[in-house]
């Protein structure tokens, strides 16, 4: 790190020597860390706007409490750089969101100072009772803080974890409001009572007064008698919120970017040994001022520019054409519209357009609803996000056949954001649910063919793809379509082996038959569409294969247990034509770590040479 420009943030490797500056020095170092995660997330790529809103609050944790002994846990963690550069990790963030480097959230293994780690949201509050009551039920004296925005509270589990809180543990809940608020929080009054509730003497004189009652049978009693009448009064002119209807002490709301009063209001629910609920106002992008203006495009920078035309564009933009010629479309997403491309959609459609909040479960049974109801739905889904809402899609929408579409974004693997965001296990868990049909196109046309498809289908359809842009060079490898299959081949005869597959890692199985190609050998390439059901893919990849011997791999960039090499084996392995052919797969047995200096897919062994070596094997 560059001394010279970052004096404060270059001498500190731990919250030690974060607790050793004087006061008066930590505003500087709040814009030294600004200015440092600005130049480093600008040029490799990450998450930008939320890190910038959160480093007061970061610096504020670590002076007042002590991690690893005190438990301090980030909803998401997406926001968690700050925590990262004080917890001694500074020098290694030129690796971050890379192979084998620095990971984009919490991570367990990265860092003692890291409790638990994170990816999706609306996590914090369960997983920090479970700190909160081991530390109870081992004598363990700490504290336990769960940071959380004001966005993961539309995730039911926050409700869960609340209703499971005990208000005795020395648990505090930083409720980061940085774009809604869930409490009642407008008007003069209400700002009068937030400063008043954030003041330093009206905690002292509170303090003193209870003090002084205390002393006396008689003053306890009037103690409590003041306590209900304020009480009573605030709620009938201010309202009461959310957090204290269920029992919770509240404090604030307060400038999150206001330092000393952070720092306040953390050692004074720290003092308080129970649980307490901290409301702060951040600003996403504080002091970079574009992100400031656009913290929904400065929610995450990528090193390089990405296409224009990607693969959510292209959905997009065919669902806003269907729905032009059918009023029944609806379009839902949990709380990702601009990443899954239907923003659109609801500028053009507002009435037939739910945002439910990052609520995945609700939105596939709000759109199993809409579907019994004679509407025409598409949820709009990350990958790894469906993987919360699939007893939904079981109980409410396969098993009531209702035409439920679900367009899965980024199934594929993403190796910046890394295993919590893996598009992987989609294939191997819907295809244990009866009745969906799920598709697997690679090509912008095949998706809204697909998507058309879908939607006048009738059943519950999955329609999966991947991130970015189609790759137009790998597809002009294949010469035949036919239906939900690509060839790379004229006739079977013509092969001296197949590589079987289907989704974003085809182009490794091109490369692959290319460089055998380079050297006599022919490896043919089935490409496919369309999994679920099953029986229609096996008994076109029967229809295909030769009656000579040759070797057979099934490539997949998913789990391979329950995935589609083992289903799609099961159907024909016992057809005559398997007889002489050895029968090979490779996907992903593990939830797919990346390594220093290797491609994702070479980490998983499912890259171009992993391919050839299995081959030569069989020759």
């Amino acid at each position: 790190m560059d001394k010279l420009k970052f004096p404060i943030l270059s001498e500190i490797n731990s919250p030690a020597d974060l607790k050793k500056l004087p006061n008066e020095s930590l505003t500087a170092l709040a814009s030294e860390i600004r200015a440092f995660l600005i130049e480093k997330v600008s040029a490799n790529g990450g998450h930008l706007a939320s890190n910038l809103g959160v480093v007061e609050l970061s610096i504020a944790l670590h002076r007042v409490f002590d991690s690893p002994r005190d438990h301090i846990i980030w909803d998401v963690g997406h926001q968690c750089y700050t925590h990262k550069l004080l917890t001694g990790r500074a020098d290694a963030f030129d690796t971050l969101r890379s192979p084998g480097g620095l990971s984009g959230f919490t991570k367990r293994s990265e860092s003692e100072h890291d409790p638990f780690g994170s990816g999706h949201s609306s996590t914090s509050l369960s997983a920090a009772l479970g700190f909160a009551f081991a530390d109870r039920i081992n004598n363990k004296e700490a504290f336990t803080v769960s940071v959380i925005g004001d966005g993961a509270f539309t995730g039911g589990m926050v409700s869960e974890a609340l209703n499971n809180l005990d208000p005795s543990l020395p648990f505090i809940i930083i409720f980061n409001e940085n774009e809604m608020s869930i409490s009642k929080n407008v008007g003069a009054f209400a700002r009068y009572v937030s400063n008043i509730r954030s003041n330093k003497r009206y905690f002292a004189v509170k303090n003193r007064t209870r003090n002084i009652l205390s002393e006396t049978p008689i003053g306890m009693k009037i103690a409590n008698g003041l306590r209900r009448l304020k009480r009573k009064l605030k709620n009938n002119i201010y309202g009461s919120n959310y957090f204290e209807n269920i029992g919770l002490k509240y404090l604030g709301p307060i400038d999150g970017n206001d330092i000393e009063k952070v720092i306040f209001l953390l050692e004074e629910a720290k003092r308080r040994q129970k649980s307490v609920v901290i409301h702060l106002k951040t600003l996403k992008g504080k002091g970079y001022q574009p992100a400031v203006d656009d913290p929904e495009r400065f929610h995450i920078v990528y090193p390089k520019e990405l296409p224009t035309r990607t693969f959510s564009s292209v959905f997009g933009g065919k669902l806003v054409s269907l729905a032009e010629k059918n009023e029944k479309i609806c379009a839902i997403t949990a709380a990702m519209a601009h990443g899954c491309g239907i923003d659109g959609f609801e500028k053009r459609f507002p009435d037939r357009f739910f945002d439910v909040g990052i609520a995945e479960a609700h939105a596939a049974t709000f759109a199993a609803g809409l579907a019994a109801s004679e509407m025409t739905p598409v949820f709009a889904v990350y990958s790894s996000f469906l993987q919360r809402s699939f007893d939904n899609v079981i109980h409410d929408v396969a098993l009531q056949n209702l035409p439920v579409t679900f367009a899965i974004d980024r199934a594929c693997l993403s190796p910046a954001d890394g295993p919590t965001h893996h598009g992987i296990f989609d294939v191997a868990f819907l295809s244990s649910v009866p009745g969906v049909e799920l598709f697997a196109p690679i090509s912008f046309a095949s998706l809204e063919a697909s998507l058309e498809e879908a939607l006048s289908s009738g059943k519950p359809s999955f329609i999966r793809y991947p991130s970015g842009s189609e790759d137009s060079d790998s597809l002009s490898y294949f010469k035949n379509k036919n239906s939900h299959l690509l060839t790379s081949f004229d006739t079977p005869n013509d092969c001296d082996s197949f590589i079987i597959t289907y989704g974003k890692v085809f182009s490794e199985a091109v490369k692959a038959s290319r460089a055998l190609a380079r050297v006599g050998h022919r490896c043919g390439i089935i490409l496919l569409e369309k999994l679920i059901p099953y029986t229609e893919p096996a008994d076109a990849i029967v229809e295909l294969l030769p009656d000579k011997s040759a070797p057979v791999i099934f490539l997949e960039e998913g789990i391979k247990n329950g995935g589609a090499a083992m289903n799609l084996y099961e159907l024909i392995r016992n057809h005559p034509k398997m007889s002489n052919k050895s029968f090979r797969i490779a996907a992903i047995n593990d939830f797919a770590f990346s390594r220093d200096g290797m491609s994702i897919y070479e980490a998983c062994s499912i890259d171009a040479k992993s391919l050839i070596y299995i081959l030569k094997e069989e020759f």
